[in-house]
């Protein structure tokens, strides 16, 4: 029976890391879809010489994301992005997991 006990906690043990490391992925790439759609609404605020797209996933890679999805068209003033993060190894579930999040971004012009 303590043998038992003893293994339903240690798997109750790891279904929690394996949650905790899918929750902190998901808030890495939150805050990395997040910046990513911000630089790309200044991209199309203030225009430059890069594109929008692209400082939108150099935004996303400094923030351990991949930008997966750029909706941020010259002349408009909307960027939408997806951004992947992988999640690695868990316990329970496997290799090769990875978490999506998605961000909008509006630039406010003043009429």
């Amino acid at each position: 029976m303590v043998v038992t006990l003893l293994g339903m906690m240690l798997v109750l043990t790891m279904g929690a890391a394996d949650v905790a490391r899918v929750l902190s992925a998901a808030s890495r790439a939150q805050t990395a879809a997040d910046a990513a759609a911000l630089a790309a609404a200044q991209g199309l605020a203030i225009p430059g010489e890069r594109v929008p797209a692209d400082v939108a996933a150099e935004y996303a890679e400094r923030n351990g994301g991949e930008l997966q999805a750029c909706v941020c068209h010259p002349g408009t003033f909307v960027a939408a992005v997806t951004v992947r993060v992988p999640v690695g190894d868990l316990l329970l579930a496997g290799r090769g997991r990875s978490v999506v999040a998605r961000a909008r971004a509006i630039v406010d012009v003043p009429a």
